[in-house]
């Protein structure tokens, strides 16, 4: 996939500088790919642009739709542009955090001024673009909208809860519906136009700065979602329409009875038969919006840790097989050039490493966790790289470099780190002492946190694993982008 050696930064959407309490598509995004050519990058890593809910903490992982993207991240600057509000409807913006996104309040804020917009996109002729894009998109777009506009009137119910008749899509319940609910999902689908229309002109600015952008797909699908509402019969539902098992990760670095992630498991045995569609479809969707795509949890299209839905924990889950073999061979029929990362950390057993292989995959390396015991044959320690991986300080999912010194490793961890490196490292040092050691490795690709190029602290972290609030709330200060740190990168 990667065919020459580069490097760039990881760095979500929502962490960019914006006056609007969150990042967005507008110039935040553009001055932050003129700052990756500065610095002689080519790559921006992003998390997954799904919408996300408060219900689940506003982790881009957990989502209502697997193709629909985040209106929280259109640009309210960029709107204007378009002349679909006014100058004078960013006069008064509240008050937000400079430092943390505050979702609830960023909510409220956004749905005020999509609102507006649409209110005034309606007084115009709808342009042809967005018929062509309603059009384009008709294979997910008309019942994601749907489906939001029937969660809205039945105050949020999970759409098993609703109606027997709308949720088991019962065809003259679904028309009654679109006619009593067309405005409502009218505006559900401008929002989606909007976020298109604005992603397609970032990604234009990045190709013209010679940035490539890696996506994020999370394997899973949320139970309350229009996916599974649409084809519940692609997930392991009882006959209620509920899941009897769902997914998570056994033990591991993150976690002593593993994470039970809850979301329903794949039907297999269906997606073969109906030749992968499904899944098919929503790669080329992810190809259409980026460059790379990484897949979360990789191993999981291989085999997934099932967990009986009445467990509390995942200490109790089996692993069950998947066909990847089969999955992988058609994939590659319809994407000769099939352009994906394989996160695949944790628990990896030989028939993930099997199909990596065959199908020239690269894997992830996170030098944060190669300063265990197991030092020389650690996996995550450079002299233990293959060319074929995307090597990384750390993740999303890590404590910076430096928040993990200070708060995480043991005595024995940075003598082991100090023994590597051949000297005692001041911690303010340290950030970019690893950053130099995962650039010197045989890795054809390297990408960083953001945090680590800015010697940022555990203040700075993205997420911690297996805790559900206060996560994916850092943003980025626009005064910490010097020109020393473009320099020095």
């Amino acid at each position: 996939m990667m065919k020459r050696r580069r490097s760039g930064l990881l760095l979500p959407l929502t962490s960019l500088p914006s006056p609007f309490g969150i990042g967005d598509m507008g110039p935040g995004a553009c001055q932050f790919v003129d700052f990756l050519a500065r610095c002689k990058q080519t790559l921006w890593q992003i998390l997954p642009l799904n919408p996300t809910d408060p219900i689940h903490y506003n982790s881009p992982y957990n989502s209502i739709s697997a193709f629909a993207c985040n209106p929280l991240l259109i640009s309210p600057e960029l709107l204007v542009q378009d002349e679909f509000l006014r100058k004078s409807d960013l006069e008064s913006v509240p008050s937000f955090s400079e430092g943390k996104v505050d979702y609830r309040a960023v909510h409220h804020y956004k749905k005020i001024f999509l609102d507006r917009a649409y209110e005034r996109f309606k007084t115009n002729a709808q342009p042809p673009e967005y018929e062509r894009f309603c059009a384009e998109q008709s294979g997910w777009l008309d019942d994601f909208a749907l489906f939001m506009t029937l969660k809205l009137k039945f105050s949020g119910q999970v759409w098993s809860d609703w109606p027997p008749s709308l949720r088991d899509r019962q065809s003259e319940a679904l028309q009654a519906a679109q006619r009593e609910l067309s405005l409502q999902a009218e505006k559900e689908k401008f929002g989606q136009y909007i976020f298109f229309k604005q992603w397609n002109s970032l990604k234009n600015h990045c190709r013209e700065k010679g940035i490539q952008i890696i996506g994020d797909i999370p394997i899973y699908v949320d139970y309350d979602s229009s996916d599974v509402w649409v084809h519940p019969e692609l997930f392991k539902l009882d006959e209620s329409k509920k899941p009897y098992v769902v997914a998570g990760v056994p033990p591991d670095y993150f976690s002593k009875t593993g994470q039970r992630w809850g979301n329903p498991i794949y039907r297999w045995d269906v997606l073969k038969e109906k030749g992968y569609s499904w899944w098919t479809q929503r790669i080329a969707h992810n190809l259409t919006l980026f460059d790379f795509v990484r897949i979360d949890h990789f191993r999981g299209l291989v085999a997934c840790w099932e967990i009986p839905a009445a467990e509390k924990t995942a200490l109790h889950g089996k692993w069950v097989q998947a066909p990847a073999l089969d999955f992988f061979h058609h994939l590659l029929k319809k994407f000769p050039d099939l352009p994906l990362i394989a996160e695949d950390l944790g628990t990896i057993t030989p028939d993930v490493r099997e199909i990596m292989d065959h199908f020239h995959l690269p894997g992830m390396k996170v030098l944060l966790f190669g300063f265990g015991p197991d030092l020389p044959a650690n996996p995550y320690i450079p002299h233990n790289f293959s060319k074929n991986c995307v090597a990384y300080t750390g993740t999303h999912d890590n404590n910076p470099v430096k928040g993990w010194f200070e708060t995480e490793a043991s005595p024995d961890d940075r003598q082991r780190l100090f023994c590597y490196l051949g000297r005692e490292v001041p911690v303010d040092e340290l950030p970019l002492e690893l950053v130099r050691l995962v650039m010197m490795s045989v890795a054809d690709t390297v990408i960083f946190p953001l945090q680590d190029i800015l010697g940022l602290g555990a203040e700075a972290r993205m997420n911690l694993p297996s805790i559900r609030e206060g996560n994916w709330e850092w943003r980025l200060s626009p005064e910490l982008l010097t020109p020393r740190v473009a320099e020095r990168l």
